[in-house]
């Protein structure tokens, strides 16, 4: 891809987290939005009009057909995800997929096939594993500095009163607590733990059978575990914690975009107590935005940050929770 020139970026979906990222997109110098697609006409030029987005399309399918694009985001609802990624590549752009990636870990798959067989970029929008914070985190327990990981813990719930119009209570758009607010939990602990041995899935489904509340215990061989939660009850206070046998770390406030990182070390005769902070500019999706940038400058069709296969393999996790449950979506076989 020519580096003289910023990536042109295309927008298909034209809600809130379309706005949100793209703003983001719009800040960094090494990327520009040249389109944007909608279901209709009148939405995607509101959306264009409002971010200084030179083309709107009133279908997904333009957008994906424009050769000035270089990459599209796929900003839809998650239910929508399996559909428009393969729209994307078929068209023969590359593709980042908000989370979560897909419904289940099938749909996954076909994405994931489509863009290797195509041999084209394709990356989870897991922004929390840019995070330079994440990121700092993740070299602190490769370098032993906590000692031997032990446990990690995340819990991520907000308060959505029940409402059965609401997408999260709604199965027919994927809803639940899980997708929308546990796959970052789920993340948090296998980017620290890697796959369990066993999960134990307890939880509690709203009327519309939707889950409300689930919390899964990952248990390893080697005794080591990890709690993940979530839950659409509570505005919880959304920390991370990372124990190991020398020490512990605890991201937050939220884990998934902190800006603090608090870290204790325990000698056997003392404690030290240090606490890094790192505020990110605008909405916090520069360094998701960066290793897109990266990536497709390098000729990368993965990010090495946001593996494929660790998507695929947390979609895995999250289809058994789900069928734990008794939370079922028509995309289930």
């Amino acid at each position: 891809m020519n580096s003289n020139r910023p990536i042109r970026w295309g927008i298909l979906g034209a809600g809130r987290i379309a706005a949100v990222v793209g703003a983001d997109i719009k800040a960094s110098a090494g990327s520009e939005i040249v389109a944007v697609g909608a279901r209709d006409d009148s939405r995607a030029r509101a959306f264009a009009d409002t971010m200084g987005i030179p083309r709107s399309y009133g279908s997904y399918a333009e957008l994906v057909d424009d050769d000035d694009v270089d990459v599209i985001y796929i900003a839809t609802t998650h239910g929508q995800h399996h559909q428009h990624a393969l729209l994307a590549l078929d068209a023969g752009k590359p593709v980042l997929v908000e989370k979560a990636f897909t419904l289940t870990a099938a749909q996954a798959g076909e994405v994931i096939e489509l863009a290797r067989a195509r041999g084209l970029f394709c990356m989870e929008a897991m922004w929390m594993r840019t995070n330079p914070l994440i990121r700092q985190a993740l070299e602190i327990v490769a370098a032993g500095r906590i000692g031997e990981v032990r446990s990690v813990s995340a819990e991520h719930g907000q308060l959505f009163p029940f409402d059965p119009a609401n997408r999260i209570y709604d199965l027919r758009a994927g809803g639940g607590a899980l997708l929308d607010l546990g796959v970052y939990s789920a993340t948090f602990a296998w980017i620290f733990l890697g796959e369990p041995s066993q999960v134990r899935t307890t939880g509690a489904l709203a009327p519309t059978g939707a889950d409300q509340t689930l919390a899964m215990q990952w248990e390893y061989d080697d005794d080591r575990y990890a709690h993940v939660a979530c839950t659409t009850q509570a505005a919880t206070p959304c920390l991370g914690l990372v124990v190991g046998t020398k020490g512990s770390l605890t991201l937050g406030r939220p884990f998934y975009k902190p800006d603090t990182m608090t870290i204790e070390t325990f000698d056997g005769h003392s404690r030290v107590t240090e606490t890094i902070t790192d505020q990110l500019p605008g909405n916090g999706y520069g360094p998701e935005i960066a290793e897109v940038e990266r990536c497709l400058r390098e000729g990368l069709t993965e990010s090495p940050l946001i593996p494929l296969d660790d998507t695929l393999a947390i979609m895995r996790l999250m289809d058994q929770a789900r069928a734990d449950l008794g939370v079922r979506y028509d995309a289930d076989s």
